[in-house]
């Protein structure tokens, strides 16, 4: 699957889109697929502060629980709720599949995120 050349990514294997001061977050393919399938997502509620680096929540599956990394900042604005009922949507499309939406408290902090060409290759590297 190819990762959107707009979206920046983590190390912990989370992405972020950026529209203005939002961002929304979700897994990368790379995470889903090392997951298995996917039974539960653990999400903060509306008005939660995510702090970068920080865990935000947990993916469930039948393998492990894994922790949620915040990319950057920020207050969460909207929660994707599909997710509570239909968490495997995660791996079917994860690149569509979001998690959280925030509004982001410090533009700055995209600079340490990675470029989809740095993403790369840093799981070619995992590998």
């Amino acid at each position: 699957m190819a990762y959107p050349p707009d979206y920046k990514y983590t190390k912990e294997h989370e992405w972020l889109a950026i529209e203005g001061t939002t961002g929304t977050i979700g897994i990368t393919d790379y995470a889903q697929n090392s997951l298995g399938d996917i039974v539960f997502v653990e999400l903060p509620k509306v008005g939660a502060e995510l702090t970068a680096g920080k865990t935000f929540g947990t993916v469930e599956s039948v393998k492990a629980v894994s922790d949620l990394y915040a990319p950057v900042s920020g207050t969460v604005t909207e929660v994707n709720a599909d997710l509570a009922t239909s968490p495997e949507k995660v791996n079917s499309d994860p690149h569509s599949s979001w998690m959280v939406k925030i509004t982001l408290a410090s533009p700055a902090e995209l600079d340490a995120l990675l470029s989809v060409a740095d993403y790369e290759k840093f799981i070619a590297e995992e590998q």
